[in-house]
C-alpha cells in the first residue's frame, strides 16, 4: 500500500498556499525580494516529498491504531509540507559546500542565481553573488518550514504540539551537525586509521540524513496522533535503519546512478569527494600504492569519464559495492524487524513497509 494519493496532494496543495502568500508578500519589497521568492519555489519543485510521505505515515500509524478513520487534519499536513521546505534548505546549502553544478537534472539553486545575475547585467562577481545569494535561500528556506510548522502546530493540542515541536527541534540541531561532521570527513579521514573510516562515514550517515529524512519525519508525524513511549520507540526503531538504508542507497546512486534517472553526472560523489562508506570499504581492500591512487582521485572536479570508469571498477572488484548491498539488507530486515508486534495500525504498517522498500529499492 501507498501513501493515499489524497494526503499526498494534501501536501502538495499546502505548499502551493505557503509559497503563493510568500510570492504576494515579496511584491512589495521590490524586484529583487521577489527574485529570492521565486528561487525558493522553484528549490521545492519536484522531488519524492519523502520526508511528508514519512510524516503522514507516521501520524496514520498511531492514529489507525485507535481509529478506523484516519484522515490527516491541517497540523499534520502543515508539519509534512514543512518537512519539505526544510529539505529543499538541506539541499541549497548542500550543493553550494559541493559545488554542484545541478540538482534533479537543473542548474543548482547558486548556479541559477549566477546566472540571473548575468542575466540582469549586474555588476560584480556573478559565481560570488550565486554562492552568497544561495546560503541566503537556503536560510530563508529554514525560516519558512519554521514558519509553516508553527502555523500548523496552532491546530494541534498543546501536548501534541510541543511533543512535535521537539523532534522538530532535534531534527533541525542533528542534520546540521551531520553537514558538518559530513565536510569534516574529507579533511580528517587522512589522519584517522583506515579500520575508522567506514564507522565515521556511517556516523556522518546517521545525522546527516537517515534521522531527518526518516526517523524523525515519523516521530513528528507520531507525536501529532498522541503517540506513547513505545509507539515512539518502535517508529524510531523502524526508522532509523531504513534511513542508513536510504543513505547507502544514494551513495551507491551518487557513484553508479544513471544521469537520466538521478538528474547529476555519474560519479559526481566522486568528483566532490564524499568520503562515503562505499568508499571506505573500497580503500580497506587496497594496497598502499592504489590507495594513494584513490586517494588523489577522489574529489578531483576534473575526473573525466575514463577515470569515473576506472574509480568505478575498483569499488566493483574491491568488494565495496556487494558489502554496501549486504548492509542495505541489513538494515531493512532490522526495520521489518521492529515492527513485528508493535500496537501500530496494520494498515499503516503496511503502508510504512512499501514507503521503506521505495526508499532503498530506487534509481532515483
Amino acid at each position: 500500500m501507498s501513501p493515499s494519493p489524497d494526503a499526498v496532494e494534501a501536501v502538495s496543495q499546502r505548499l502551493n498556499i505557503f509559497l503563493s502568500a510568500q510570492a504576494r508578500s515579496a511584491v512589495d519589497l521590490g524586484p529583487e525580494a521577489e527574485l529570492v521568492v521565486r528561487a525558493g519555489a522553484s528549490a521545492l519543485d519536484g522531488g519524492k516529498r519523502l520526508r511528508g510521505r514519512f510524516c503522514v505515515a507516521g501520524w496514520r500509524a498511531v492514529e489507525d491504531a485507535s481509529s478506523a478513520s484516519a484522515v490527516p487534519g491541517a497540523d499534520v499536513v502543515a508539519a509534512a509540507a514543512s518537512l519539505e521546505v526544510f529539505h529543499a534548505a538541506a539541499l541549497v546549502h548542500d550543493d553550494v559546500i559541493d559545488n554542484s553544478d545541478t540538482r534533479r537534472g537543473r542548474p543548482a539553486a547558486h548556479r541559477a542565481l549566477e546566472a540571473s545575475h548575468r542575466t540582469q547585467g549586474w555588476v560584480g562577481d556573478a559565481a560570488a553573488f550565486g554562492r552568497s545569494g544561495a546560503i541566503l535561500l537556503g536560510d530563508l528556506l529554514v525560516a519558512w518550514s519554521d514558519d509553516l510548522f508553527e502555523e500548523g502546530l496552532l491546530e494541534a493540542a498543546p501536548v501534541r504540539a510541543a511533543s512535535a515541536r521537539r523532534e522538530y527541534a532535534k531534527m533541525r540541531r542533528e542534520v546540521t551537525i551531520g553537514q558538518f561532521l559530513d565536510i569534516a570527513e574529507e579533511s580528517a579521514y587522512a589522519t584517522e586509521p583506515g579500520e575508522r573510516h567506514a564507522e565515521r562515514a556511517l556516523r556522518v550517515a546517521s545525522l546527516k540524513s537517515a534521522r531527518y529524512s526518516i526517523q524523525q519525519p515519523l516521530l513528528i508525524g507520531a507525536a501529532l496522533a498522541g503517540a506513547d513511549d513505545a509507539q515512539q520507540a518502535a517508529l524510531a526503531a523502524f526508522g532509523h535503519p531504513v534511513g542508513m538504508a536510504f543513505q547507502l542507497r544514494d551513495d551507491v546512486l551518487g557513484v553508479f546512478g544513471d544521469q537520466a534517472a538521478t538528474g547529476k553526472p555519474s560519479g559526481d560523489d566522486l568528483r566532490e569527494g564524499k568520503r562515503t562508506v562505499l568508499v571506505a570499504f573500497a580503500r580497506e581492500r587496497l594496497a598502499p600504492p592504489a590507495r594513494r591512487i584513490v586517494d588523489e582521485l577522489i574529489g578531483d572536479p576534473e575526473l573525466d569519464a575514463a577515470q569515473i570508469a576506472s574509480l568505478q571498477r575498483t569499488i566493483i572488484e574491491t568488494g565495496a559495492l556487494d558489502r554496501v548491498e549486504q548492509l542495505i539488507s541489513d538494515y531493512s530486515r532490522e526495520a521489518e524487524r521492529a515492527l513485528s508486534g508493535a500496537r501500530l495500525g496494520n494498515a499503516a504498517v503496511g503502508e510504512l513497509r512499501d514507503l521503506a522498500r521505495a526508499a532503498t529499492i530506487r534509481t532515483t
